[in-house]
C-alpha cells in the first residue's frame, strides 16, 4: 500500500477554513479544476464533474465535524489505484492561534505503476489542490 500527505498553513482560523471546505459537496467552491458536485444518498456520495468533463465518484467514510475532518473512498475514477482512502482536515496550527494547517493525506494500492508514481500522482493533485485552496483564501 502506497500513501502520500500535503499540508498548507493558512492566516485564518481554523473554523473559517472548515466553512468553506468542510462540506462534502464544496470542492467547486475552491478547488478550480473540480466544476460541479452533485451530492446524492443523503450526502454521502458526491460525483465530481471536472473541467475536461469527466467523472470521479466518492464515497464519504467518516465525517467529525468538532475535529474538522472528513475521509472518503473513490468509487469511480481515472486514477490508476485501488483502495484509496483520502482524509483532509483542518488543524489550528501549534503555537499560532489564528492560523490553520489544512492536511489531504490518502493510501491507496498502485495498479499498473509503482507505489512512487501513484504516490507522485495523488501529492501533485493534493499540492495543487491546496495552492487553489490558499488562492482562494487570498481573494
Amino acid at each position: 500500500m502506497a500513501s502520500t500527505t500535503a499540508s498548507i498553513d493558512l492566516p485564518l482560523p481554523p473554523d473559517a477554513v472548515w466553512e468553506l471546505i468542510g462540506g462534502f459537496g464544496s470542492l467547486p467552491d475552491w478547488l478550480p479544476y473540480i466544476t460541479q458536485s452533485e451530492l446524492s444518498e443523503g450526502g454521502r456520495v458526491r460525483r465530481l464533474t471536472n473541467q475536461d468533463g469527466g467523472t470521479i465518484v466518492e464515497r464519504l467514510q467518516s465525517f467529525d465535524h468538532a475535529a474538522r475532518s472528513y475521509s472518503y473512498a473513490i468509487e469511480l475514477a481515472p486514477f490508476p489505484v485501488t483502495g484509496y482512502l483520502s482524509t483532509l482536515t483542518v488543524h489550528e496550527l501549534p503555537g499560532a492561534p489564528g492560523v490553520s494547517r489544512v492536511e489531504w493525506s490518502g493510501t491507496f494500492t498502485p495498479a499498473g505503476v509503482g507505489d512512487g508514481e501513484a504516490e507522485e500522482l495523488f501529492h501533485g493533485i493534493y499540492t495543487d489542490g491546496l495552492a487553489a485552496l490558499e488562492r482562494t483564501v487570498r481573494k
